[in-house]
């Protein structure tokens, strides 16, 4: 979490806080790359909160280099998320109302190092074996990631 939210926790507390993040679907030959966060042991994307000065892809790959070592050689907007299925409370209470703007990465480079801080494990998953173990606020944009690999790719 940044320090822009760290201090705004110290007014707030738990209280609902709106944030603006990105994230990162990374796809490759038919699978997508899950990390199963340390916060709540769930599934998810790779990405974060959108920092002060900073645009939502370089929020993207900021997040992705620094979750699984890989670098975004180019980003393709799917889709921005928002509404009442947005709402959430982490496991310690914060409450958040997110606003997430989706990338799909089929292009990047590096070698997969797993950040140990923020993230239990990275998993390759077959579109039509995802986990059901997923983030509460990802279950739509994933839904709706599939949906458009499978008619996209007539898989």
């Amino acid at each position: 979490m940044n320090d822009y939210i760290k201090s705004i926790r110290k007014y707030i507390g738990h209280e609902r806080l709106l944030l603006a993040g990105a994230g990162v679907l990374i796809y490759k030959d038919g699978k997508i790359l899950l990390q199963k966060r340390r916060d709540n042991g769930l599934w998810a994307d790779h990405g974060g909160c959108v920092e002060i000065g900073e645009t939502v892809e370089e929020t993207a790959k900021r997040e992705l280099f620094e979750e699984t070592g890989l670098t975004a050689n180019k980003l393709d907007f799917f889709n921005i998320y928002s509404g009442k299925d947005m709402l959430f409370t982490y496991p310690n209470g914060d409450k958040v109302y997110l606003i997430i703007t989706l990338f799909i990465c089929e292009d990047f480079s590096g070698e997969i190092k797993l950040d140990t801080t923020e993230v239990i494990e990275l998993k390759w998953f077959n579109l039509n074996e995802m986990p059901s173990e997923i983030t509460p606020t990802l279950k739509k944009p994933f839904e709706d990631f599939v949906k458009f690999i499978k008619e996209r790719d007539k898989l």
